[in-house]
């Protein structure tokens, strides 16, 4: 696969899936992200979007998270 496979998570679409490539968040976001399990390889599924479309709500190891998109738009993924 190449690097135009890779994207990022805020533009993941209702019911897509796709695993964490990289983390390009820095600081105290990028700890909590790390917390909430999501790390290279993590799968992910895009499973609702706030009427406004931010935040989106994804299904990360058996939980629902709220992630903003200014945030996911520097976590990068792959499709499955």
């Amino acid at each position: 696969m190449d690097s135009q496979d890779i994207t990022s998570l805020s533009r993941l679409k209702k019911g897509e899936k796709a695993y964490v490539v990289d983390l390009g968040l820095k600081g105290l976001m990028r700890r909590r992200v790390l917390d909430l399990g999501i790390v290279p390889g993590t799968i992910l599924q895009c499973v609702a979007m706030a009427p406004s479309g931010d935040p989106v709500a994804y299904l990360v190891r058996g939980t629902v998270i709220a992630i903003r998109n200014e945030d996911a738009n520097f976590i990068q993924v792959r499709a499955t």
